[in-house]
């Protein structure tokens, strides 16, 4: 996989930063990221898995039950207690397929794409969870000097590589879409790759990354054919950031209070025109809550939920509403508690749950159960 090698770098160390002393460090980070630059896989260069492994199967039936997680891999006691509520869940009803909605690989990503960080902050975690995991990279997975940063945007091929290597993890590109069942399927998730629209450190310096650069015109061209040629029941969309969002990251164009272009407002408009009104669901991360929009007029009838608690929580109600005033309206809001999320989806119905974690007790709380369609 020659067009994958770059130079090995170590993770950077050290406490995670808040998101303006990121972009204090964000000149010196450009600086040392000149002249880095390579070409991010896409579907037509999708990774084969390695002789000897094999996947496990993707969900055949028309009953699809999906666990829903994101910001998960630290491997810490936080990150295995919502582990232990899945597998407790998962031995009751089991599940189909899971997705995991970015930050797989806390705080700075892998250094190669057998770093064994693979293994204690994916595979140990989650053993017994035996079924596909659809993955979405995150900006944390993309980090170049300073954690979280999205600085080097090529750091997340090492996790495309990775899927040849897992029977579980499945990204067999940075973007790329299942459908389940693949024959007259129920479902088709479309995994997105938004980072070059919010990252803290611009693109300036690799026009392949930049905002219209041939990464995302790519990724624009190939969602557009893709939703209106789905033959999907539902369509449900999984991106790192959220377009909507009450928590302290902040909705798409209100990114962590930051100035333009860092506050996410290009991916603002990749969704405004390219998903809502165009898929029935957007499934996110980023922020370390879970919550349950409302379809909006401005969302044209598409519906954000975010699942981004399952290591670590978010900030107090009392932080709510950083999108310059703005706050959406939810059916479920929980912003310091971890879990995870359930859907239920069949060719009639969407059924979603939620589930809370104790990390103190291991014990889980199903705190919303409701039909959506």
């Amino acid at each position: 996989m020659s067009d994958m090698q770059q130079p090995d770098i170590s993770p950077p160390s050290g406490p995670v930063l808040g998101r303006r002393e990121l972009l204090a460090g964000a000149a010196g980070a450009a600086g040392a990221l000149a002249g880095i630059g390579l070409l991010g896989l896409t579907p037509a260069q999708a990774v084969p898995v390695a002789a000897g492994v094999t996947k496990f199967d993707l969900p055949n039936s028309d009953q699809v039950r999906v666990l829903v997680t994101g910001d998960a891999g630290t491997g810490t006691l936080t990150q295995f207690a919502v582990a232990d509520a899945a597998r407790a869940y998962h031995a009751r009803e089991p599940f189909s397929m899971a997705v995991g909605l970015g930050d797989n690989l806390y705080y700075s990503g892998p250094s190669g794409e057998h770093d064994d960080q693979f293994n204690t902050k994916f595979e140990t975690p989650n053993a017994g969870l035996d079924f596909p995991w659809a993955m979405v990279l995150g900006n944390h997975d993309n980090s170049s000097i300073l954690p979280g940063d999205g600085g080097w945007l090529a750091r997340g091929n090492y996790e495309v590589a990775y899927h040849a290597n897992s029977a579980r993890w499945w990204m067999p590109s940075r973007y790329y879409s299942l459908r389940v069942p693949q024959q007259n399927p129920v479902v088709e998730f479309f995994i997105l790759d938004l980072n070059p629209l919010a990252s803290y450190i611009p693109q300036i310096l690799d026009p392949y990354w930049a905002v219209d650069g041939q990464f995302m015109n790519d990724q624009r061209a190939w969602l557009d054919k893709a939703l209106a040629e789905s033959p999907a029941k539902w369509k449900i969309v999984c991106t790192h950031h959220p377009y909507l969002n009450n928590g302290s990251h902040g909705a798409a164009g209100h990114y962590d209070g930051l100035p333009a272009p860092m506050n996410g407002m290009h991916a603002k408009t990749f969704f405004e025109d390219h998903v809502v009104g165009k898929a029935n669901f957007i499934l996110s991360g980023h922020d370390h809550t879970l919550q349950v929009f409302e379809p909006t007029t401005e969302s044209k009838g598409t519906r954000q939920l975010i699942s981004g608690a399952s290591s670590q929580t978010g900030k107090s109600q009392s932080m709510v509403g950083s999108s310059g005033g703005t706050r959406y309206p939810a059916l479920f809001e929980s912003f310091d508690k971890l879990g995870f999320m359930v859907l239920d989806l069949t060719p009639s119905s969407v059924n979603l749950r939620v589930v809370t974690v104790d990390p103190a007790t291991d014990q889980s709380s199903r705190v919303f159960d409701q039909r959506l369609v």
